[in-house]
């Protein structure tokens, strides 16, 4: 998923680590991610389990901030909702970036992103716009090089982070990005799995 013509691409290529396809990331100056759309009640599947690794933290990244909004790995979801229901400026915001991009945005996206210093659990609303707010599930150097498993609940993170129930779930992707800071990353991403609540 190009972000803008005015960014450089992240390189995105399958590798075979220790006998897995695993999908490999590497990003220099560049901006760019990987999804798959879909359509589906995230009621009936709202646990998520995945793994990651980076090979490093972006140096000077800060997610609140948006000259330093960068991070080596994020796993990003779309949702569906009612556009009409939001405010002008917001749907300002969509009408200039889906022309500057060529796409239309999603009604909501929540991102989960690993953090160099921001406490895990924070909620940070997107520097340009109120309709995507990033979730720290990983944070500082701990684990960097090393395959990280997490699991979260994207429904209660939704409306944790909107204070909103989600519509369905319209995309999931990756993205692995050093474009404001200008640093260099790589990431690996293993299989992301939905499965229902544990009972």
């Amino acid at each position: 998923v190009r972000l803008t013509d005015r960014k450089k691409l992240t390189d995105y290529t399958l590798a075979d680590v220790d006998g897995v396809v695993v999908l490999h990331a590497r990003a220099i100056g560049a901006a760019s991610g990987l999804a798959q759309f879909t359509q589906f009640d995230i009621r009936s599947a709202p646990v998520v389990d995945w793994r990651w690794k980076a090979s490093a933290l972006v140096e000077g990244a800060d997610n609140r901030v948006a000259a330093k909004e960068d991070s080596p790995v994020r796993l990003l979801f779309a949702f569906d909702g009612d556009k009409s229901r939001l405010p002008l400026v917001e749907r300002a915001i969509f009408y200039v970036t889906e022309k500057l991009s060529g796409r239309p945005l999603p009604y909501a996206l929540l991102q989960y992103v690993w953090a160099s210093t921001i406490p895990v659990g924070t909620v940070i609303e997107h520097p340009y716009t109120r309709r995507v707010r990033m979730l720290v599930v990983a944070s500082g150097p701990g684990g960097v090089g090393k395959w990280q498993s997490l699991s979260r609940n994207v429904f209660d993170d939704f409306r944790h982070a909107f204070g909103e129930e989600p519509g369905d779930l319209a995309g999931v992707g990756v993205l692995t990005d050093t474009d404001n800071t200008g640093g260099a990353v790589e990431a690996w991403y293993g299989d992301i799995r939905f499965r229902p609540a544990d009972r």
